[in-house]
């Protein structure tokens, strides 16, 4: 269908729009009308991916003198490809004459067809075994040698080859390129689909790949350089986006990481003095580029191009390296005496804190390495293995770090910790030193995107309290906004069960927690539910060693055998490869008929971003609040640091974090409004204001007064209620003449006030 909003035709791939949609569609207009960011938390299962596509591609078409390039960032490969299926579908309602180029990117892993490289077992495996083929130097030697004689890539050399005669020797007809797409263009043409991916995102009017590329300035550095100011950046399902950017500057040091480290110094000095016996010339050449300053390097060969720098900006690049970490031998020595400094630090028998200036001092005291000298580390350390021509950069993993973690301390000084523990709190007889420097201000990876991008869109369906994420991310957003789901019929249905029903109190409280009483209760609500709940149902508990800890506690109470007399059990667990296959079975049992149960864990791979729709889940129990291990170190610190900083309490911080993560658990048991599913929250302090009014307005517009304390019996009488409301034929427009779905001719007729009683 297509629709007016305003000076902007809207082409949209579906018969009828949802309310919601329009209205987050005339949402982000704005914001992309005042050239500014903005928030916009949309239920989930009403087609938010659908209006943010259509919206930015038909504004750009809109403004053909100064079109609008989209940067769709996504936390996972099957989101990506769920994304680019969705642009695939609006394709064909675009005018004739569009010429939209849309590919999705990911690392060498998922893109590779060379079936040397593809057969190692890890990214950054397969990373070095691209460069052990592609390499400008492994190249070189190739050509001088006889044919065969040193292995190269087949795939890469004829991209090259085609990529000679201009990028349009190269460029794909409009159309929009999944991985798949791309690997299967390789192996038709016989071109690298990795480079071929890396040089058309240049061109791309929609690019389609991870939070990473443009977070983690390692790897943003690399892949997101040559992005223009005119583009539109989405974040999506970016509830977790503070973590991801915190994630992306923090760095942990173990001892198995300086080991590792001071192999990789004796393996660099080897290769030092057998280039100053064959070819000493290189090294002087390196020395000469560095007393120029980094950005002397020039532009390097695409797969010469290692990751950047994880602070620095360009501005430093200009500046000559220290004048003693310029020889390769000199620089070998700093890193030495650094790690030799490190191990000695690992060795305490207490917990240690420290601001970054004070750690960068006690260096230059007890190892004579300043702050400049740190701060050039990761580059100095690039230029050495380019000049080395190492090609195995897996195996440099160690060393890497060590000079990722010298750079990010020599460069802030502010918004990060340096914490060393002698060993985990949680198993305080097994030593396993670690220092970990540790960010706690999400705002620094995110301030470059902020700077750089006309607009960035924050979006996700559970980013309540929508006001904390300005104040976290350190942004003023031009429009910050909560949807609510229009609905003919009540398909969700929220309650909170506060005891069992003997009456006594749930709770995954630490004092509660492992009391007999309290786990008898929560195996009995399942049970209870288990035998009333047709197909699949979903279970979430707080963490990893408390859901093993009530499962084995259940089968000793014979609670989980009777569970298996009405559906069968399974279980996620730390290993992906056995939770994919436990997955798969659970679907296989509830498309059988046989009902099935599945045991997760709040912030693991399930809870983030696998779907139970329709019979694979028809009511989601979320045992206990999900607050984080609040005695972590880490933790205190970001929170003083918050604090201080943004003035966000403590508590309201952990409140808001668990509630996130108890809203995306849930969130997955209803992904469209045909759809229906129950959700309890088992725990007795979801019945608390101040906790509960932290869950999405499309969640608490749906929890009842009466359902917000609940024993289990309670709890299974609505059950069956609802399940029997649920069962009744479904009419669209719910009788109550009230329109959910609306169509072209209704948009047409549409005025602000009409708008606003959906």
């Amino acid at each position: 269908m297509k629709f007016q909003i305003e000076d902007v035709t809207v082409y949209f791939p579906y018969d009828h729009i949802y309310p919601e949609q329009y209205q987050y569609m005339l949402e982000l207009k704005r914001a992309l009308d005042a050239r500014g960011h903005c928030l916009l938390e949309m239920p989930t299962g009403t087609g938010k991916t659908a209006a943010l596509l259509s919206l930015i591609t038909s504004y750009s078409l809109a403004h053909p003198s100064n079109p609008l390039k989209l940067l769709y960032c996504t936390r996972t490969v099957h989101e990506m490809e769920k994304t680019l299926a969705e642009l695939r579908r609006l394709l064909p309602y675009l005018p004739p004459q569009t010429r939209l180029l849309a590919l999705g990117l990911s690392s060498r892993k998922n893109l590779c067809v060379n079936p040397a490289a593809l057969s190692s077992p890890s990214r950054d495996s397969v990373d070095s075994a691209c460069r052990r083929l592609t390499a400008s130097w492994v190249r070189s030697l190739a050509a001088e040698r006889p044919p065969g004689a040193i292995e190269t890539c087949s795939f890469f050399e004829a991209f090259d080859q085609a990529a000679s005669g201009g990028p349009d020797a190269v460029m794909l007809p409009p159309g929009v390129y999944t991985l798949q797409d791309l690997r299967a263009i390789g192996r038709e043409k016989g071109w690298c689909p990795y480079f071929l991916a890396r040089q058309l995102i240049r061109y791309a009017n929609v690019v389609v790949y991870s939070y990473q590329y443009l977070l983690d300035p390692k790897v943003a550095g690399v892949i997101s350089r040559e992005m223009q100011r005119e583009c539109v950046v989405v974040f999506d399902e970016a509830h977790n986006i503070d973590n991801v950017c915190i994630e992306a500057l923090s760095v942990s040091v173990r001892k198995q990481t300086l080991d590792g480290a001071t192999r990789n110094l004796n393996r660099i000095s080897q290769e030092i003095d057998r280039f100053k016996a064959t070819d000493a010339g290189k090294l002087r050449a390196e020395y000469n580029r560095l007393v120029e300053g980094l950005a002397q390097r020039g532009n390097l060969p695409m797969t010469d191009s290692w990751l950047a720098n994880p602070a620095l900006p360009d501005d430093i690049l200009k500046e000559a390296v220290p004048g003693n970490i310029r020889k390769a031998e000199h620089f070998l020595s700093v890193l030495r005496r650094l790690v030799q400094y490190l191990k000695g630090r690992l060795q305490t028998e207490h917990v240690e804190t420290e601001v970054p200036v004070a750690f960068v001092s006690s260096v230059n005291s007890h190892a004579g390495i300043d702050q400049k000298m740190l701060k050039f580390c990761y580059d100095r350390l690039h230029s050495l293995m380019l000049t080395l021509e190492i090609t195995d950069t897996d195996d440099f993993l160690h060393i890497q770090t060590i000079c990722d973690f010298a750079t990010l301390v020599g460069t802030y000084t502010r918004g990060f910790s340096i914490i060393i523990e002698p060993y985990d709190e949680r198993m305080p007889h097994i030593p396993d030193p670690v220092l970990q420097l540790s960010c706690h201000d999400a705002s620094l990876a995110i301030k470059p995107v902020f700077d750089r991008f006309q607009s960035v869109v924050i979006t996700s369906g559970t980013l309540s309290p929508i006001d904390l994420y300005p104040r976290l991310l350190n942004f003023n957003p031009v429009i910050s906004r909560s949807f609510t789901m229009s609905l003919t019929r009540d398909c969700i249905c929220p309650m909170v069960l506060t005891r069992g029903s003997d009456q006594l109190p749930v709770s995954t409280k630490f004092d509660m927690r492992s009391d007999p009483g309290v786990v008898r209760n929560y195996g009995r609500l399942l049970l209870e539910m288990v035998a009333a709940i047709p197909d699949g149902i979903v279970c979430f508990f707080v963490s990893y060693s408390y859901m093993d800890g009530i499962v084995n506690s259940w089968n000793e109470m014979g609670i989980l055998q009777d569970v298996m007399q009405h559906k069968l059990v399974f279980i996620e667990t730390q290993d992906v490869v056995e939770t994919t296959l436990a997955l798969d079975n659970y679907r296989k049992a509830c498309d059988c008929g046989r009902g099935a149960v599945f045991f997760s864990v709040a912030r693991g791979k399930v809870a983030e971003g696998i779907d139970f729709d329709r019979h694979y889940g028809r009511l989601v129990i979320m045992f206990g609040v999900p607050f984080q291990y609040t005695l972590s170190r880490i933790l205190l610190a970001r929170l003083e640091y918050l604090r201080d900083t943004f003035q966000i309490k403590e508590g309201d911080f952990l409140t808001f974090d668990a509630l996130r993560q108890a809203a995306q658990c849930v969130g997955r048991v209803i992904r469209s409004k045909a759809d229906y599913g129950m959700m309890i929250f088992a725990d007795k302090r979801y019945s608390r204001h101040d906790k509960r009014s932290k869950l999405p307005g499309w969640i608490l517009s749906h929890l009842r007064d009466a359902h917000l304390n609940l024993s289990t019996d309670m709890a299974l009488h609505i059950a069956r209620e609802f399940l029997r409301r649920m069962a009744q034929p479904y009419d669209k427009t719910g009788g109550t003449g009230k329109k959910t779905l609306l169509s072209q001719e209704d948009l047409e007729n549409m005025t602000d006030a009409t708008l606003e009683m959906f």
